[in-house]
């Protein structure tokens, strides 16, 4: 069965794209903990980060880099921490979250809840930074 990020990537399930490649593809997360919290997949569904090959777990990361840069423009005043649990979805992925303190990335902390028009306004000031 597919997981839902999968099922992202094939355009059954929309998605708040932020940035995407021919292997990778990165979205605002529906469950953030912070604004402009971002997750970055490869396209090829693989359950555990470490099982991807080598390759492709290095063009993973560089992606990754590329992405936050991307947020560090647009929240300058904010750190782009980063994450790897692997608990919520089979499906390898990187958290990237712009944070002030340590403590907004606690992923036992309360989800933050955006409207549809919100959403757009972070994928809006992640594209003109």
């Amino acid at each position: 069965m597919s997981s839902i990020f999968t099922k992202i990537v094939q355009g059954e399930i929309p998605c708040y794209k932020v940035d995407e490649s021919e292997n990778e593809l990165a979205f605002l997360d529906v469950m953030p903990l912070v604004e402009g919290h971002t997750l970055v997949i490869p396209k090829k569904e693989v359950d555990f980060i470490f099982d991807i090959d080598t390759p492709a777990y290095q063009e993973l990361w560089g992606f990754a880099q590329q992405v936050a840069k991307k947020l560090q423009k647009a929240y300058p005043d904010k750190r782009i921490a980063v994450a790897v649990v692997g608990l919520e979805v089979p499906h390898a992925h990187i958290h990237l979250l712009p944070i002030h303190k340590v403590e907004e990335m606690n992923f036992s902390n309360e989800r933050l809840k955006f409207s549809t028009e919100e959403y757009q306004n972070i994928i809006n000031k992640i594209s003109r930074a």
